[in-house]
C-alpha cells in the first residue's frame, strides 16, 4: 500500500494575505487588504519596467518586475503589517525586522517541495542581477501607498495627509527616470473621477 502523499502550505498560507490590513495605525475611509495592495505593486512595477525597456532601453524583465511585486509583501502573513513609523523608527529597528522578514520568507519558501522550491527563491529574497527590478518594485510600493493616500483624500478623510507628503518625499528621492514618466504620464488620471475617466 502506498504511503500518504505529502501536502505543503505554500499556496494556502499565501491565500491568507487577503486577511492582513495595511494601514492599521490609521482611520481609514476605505480598508485595503495586502493581496489587492500587492496586486497593485504588481502592476505598476510591471509598467514601470517596461517604462524602463521602451523608452530607456534597458534591459528589463517586466513579468519579472510583476511576480516580486505579487510576492514583495507576503512575509506579512507571518509578520504582520508592522506600521511604518515603528518600523524605520531607528536603524537597530529597521535592520531587525528585516531579518525578521528574512526568517519569514525562509519559512514561506520551506512550505514548498524540494525540487520547486528554488524557482521561486529570487523573487523572495534579490539576487544582483535583479537589484534593478527590486528597486522598481519599491518604487512601485511606494506609489501604490501615494495612491491610497489620494484616494482617501478624494473621500474626505485628512489622517493621510502627512502619509501622502513623506510619501511623494520618499519616491522623489528615488531619482528613477521610470518613476518620472508615470508621475507625468499615468499619475494623472488617479485624481480624476470615473466619469472623467472615461
Amino acid at each position: 500500500m502506498a504511503g500518504k502523499k505529502k501536502t505543503y502550505s505554500f499556496g494556502a498560507m499565501l491565500s491568507r494575505m487577503k486577511y492582513i490590513d495595511r494601514w492599521a495605525l490609521m482611520r481609514n475611509s476605505t480598508k485595503e487588504n495586502i493581496s489587492e495592495h500587492s496586486l497593485e505593486v504588481a502592476m505598476i512595477a510591471h509598467l514601470l519596467a517596461v517604462i524602463g525597456r521602451v523608452r530607456f532601453g534597458k534591459e528589463l524583465d517586466a513579468d519579472k518586475a510583476a511576480l516580486i511585486g505579487i510576492y514583495h509583501d507576503s512575509t506579512e502573513i507571518i509578520t504582520g503589517d508592522m506600521p511604518t513609523p515603528i518600523k524605520y523608527y531607528s536603524d537597530e529597528m529597521r535592520d531587525t525586522f528585516k531579518e525578521i522578514e528574512d526568517l519569514a520568507a525562509i519559512q514561506l519558501l520551506a512550505m514548498l517541495p524540494d525540487d520547486i522550491r528554488e524557482e521561486y527563491e529570487d523573487l523572495f529574497f534579490a539576487r544582483e542581477q535583479d537589484d534593478y527590478l527590486w528597486k522598481l518594485v519599491k518604487a512601485a510600493d511606494k506609489i501604490s501607498a501615494l495612491i491610497k493616500c489620494v484616494e482617501e483624500e478624494k473621500a474626505g478623510n485628512t489622517e493621510f495627509a502627512n502619509a501622502k507628503k513623506m510619501t511623494k518625499k520618499s519616491i522623489d528621492a528615488m531619482e528613477l527616470e521610470e518613476v518620472t514618466v508615470f508621475f507625468e504620464e499615468f499619475f494623472p488620471a488617479y485624481l480624476k473621477t470615473l466619469d472623467e475617466l472615461q
